[in-house]
């Protein structure tokens, strides 16, 4: 076993008690204190005598006091350890608000992440996460192998750009421009540790304090934080059957100065509506009319299941004010966190600026690793995979709603993304809905986050890609049994 126990007592060899005396002390103290438990092993008598400046016989003395006392025993040919039979002590910790500073602080409101499982969940429908039991881990762990085999490895382990590995950019640009139709070059992306990362960096950068900034309604909980706290004047515009309504934003920017808008026309969150193509047209025109930025968040571009492919907004020639942000963490894993920015070019220099004073620099082996399963096609495969799974899904998650549900709830069929929007023909109370199906071991996300103005709210956002079909029929199942319930 390791002995990761740090000596940090001092000796003083002015003391009227002998060395080995104030050893044991010590070690006594340390172990009420709770900071050595039982069973913890002790640094060897030659490794504790050199850590502080004794004999190593002072230290074997103090050892075997200590174990005639019962506070230690010795293992054959294993060393020394914290004695077993001791009763179990709490460690002492102080409480943080017992210390009072003299220093003013910004104080930060906690946020309620709604995207990992709660105690006691056995079926989770989070927000349109991926199913991590997907993830390409073979190919991508033989990708880290090959990257540690090289003679040039070295040079990864060091700085790198704050842009984000340049391997990896020159992939995301050959993608962007394949697949989305954006015309970028590797030295205008920045990769970032997610998207949510990105949008924090874009705030910072665009918006100052007394700014106002549209949100769509309902819309993105997280953005709506960031935003706020960048002293943003926040403003909505309702969605309808073809996105944000561009004719109310129009009013708006009548009336007052809009900085940016930020929208995700790809799927919208949490409707899954995509924008039409007229809409997006008017939206890019109000832009350049009224002189303000649109940030595009693009959250899940690779999960469309329809026979065309909506182009980004960033790829439009009338995208000058377009900053756009997307994400690889969906067509993965959450827990690999590789997002991206571009946008113009001196709003970009801007932004990385700000992004080396928070974060020198991204995970470099990783993103290294993930350019080359973009190079050898991996990705690309993966995706094709996952988008079957998913569509197959989606049609399970259909079928399963109209069973369980009937009549009651009204969605439309999603033409991409991870998540149905549903909304229930009759008010319920879905606070006490969402208690029912927790103690029946069913987590759903609660609604009201998306929403601002505390509006009224009767729909629900349920993903469905991190579950597979017979996770789906039980939690569905379930869901609809206490929906019947409840009523």
């Amino acid at each position: 076993m390791l002995r990761t126990w740090k000596t940090i007592f001092n000796i003083s060899f002015n003391s009227d008690q002998t060395l080995v005396e104030q050893i044991s002390e010590v070690i006594r103290k340390e172990i009420i204190k709770g900071r050595l438990e039982r069973g913890t092993p002790l640094p060897g008598s030659r490794v504790l005598a050199e850590d502080i400046g004794v004999n190593r016989k002072t230290v074997v003395f103090a050892y075997e006091a200590l174990i005639e006392e019962g506070w230690l025993e010795s293992k054959h040919k294993s060393g020394t350890y914290i004695s077993q039979n001791l009763p179990l002590i709490k460690k002492h910790q102080t409480n943080p608000s017992q210390k009072a500073s003299t220093f003013e602080h910004i104080h930060y409101n906690p946020f309620y992440l709604t995207d990992h499982a709660l105690e006691g969940s056995r079926i989770v429908f989070n927000e349109g996460g991926p199913d991590t039991r997907l993830v390409p881990l073979n190919e991508l762990s033989r990708a880290y192998k090959r990257i540690f085999q090289r003679k040039g490895k070295w040079g990864l382990l060091g700085y790198s750009s704050e842009k984000g590995d340049y391997k990896l950019r020159e992939m995301l640009s050959v993608m962007l421009s394949r697949d989305r139709g954006l015309n970028v070059k590797p030295d205008t992306i920045c990769v970032t540790r997610g998207s949510q990362m990105a949008i924090y960096l874009v705030a910072k950068v665009l918006i100052k304090s007394g700014d106002t900034v549209v949100v769509e309604n309902p819309g993105y909980y997280a953005v709506q934080k960031i935003f706020r706290e960048t002293g943003a004047n926040i403003k909505t515009v309702e969605i309808d059957k073809d996105g944000i309504n561009v004719d109310a934003l129009e009013q708006l920017c009548r009336k007052t100065k809009i900085k940016a808008v930020y929208v995700t026309p790809h799927h919208q969150f949490p409707t899954t509506i995509t924008m039409k193509a007229g809409r997006r047209i008017q939206l890019l025109e109000l832009s350049l009319k009224y002189n303000f930025a649109i940030i595009e968040d693009d959250y899940d571009h690779e999960y469309h299941f329809g026979a065309g492919n909506n182009l980004a907004l960033a790829s439009n020639e009338k995208s000058d004010n377009v900053i756009y942000i997307s994400s690889l963490s969906k067509l993965l894993a959450p827990a690999i966190r590789v997002g991206y920015v571009t946008g113009p070019a001196a709003f970009m220099e801007s932004l990385v600026n700000l992004r080396v004073q928070i974060d020198r620099q991204g995970d470099t082996i990783l993103e290294h690793a993930i350019a080359e399963l973009m190079e050898d096609g991996t990705i690309k495969r993966h995706a094709r995979k996952v988008v079957a799974i998913y569509k197959e899904r989606r049609d399970v998650m259909e079928s399963c709603l109209r069973e369980n549900f009937g009549d009651a709830i009204t969605f439309n069929k999603p033409a991409g993304g991870l998540a149905f929007w549903i909304k229930f023909n009759e008010q319920i109370n879905l606070i006490q809905y969402i208690a029912l199906l927790e103690q029946k071991g069913v987590q759903i996300v609660p609604p009201n986050s998306f929403y601002l103005d505390n509006q009224p709210y009767n729909s629900i956002r349920l993903g469905y890609g991190s579950l597979n079909k017979e996770e789906l029929t039980e939690g569905l199942k379930i869901m609809g049994t206490v929906f019947k319930e409840l009523k």
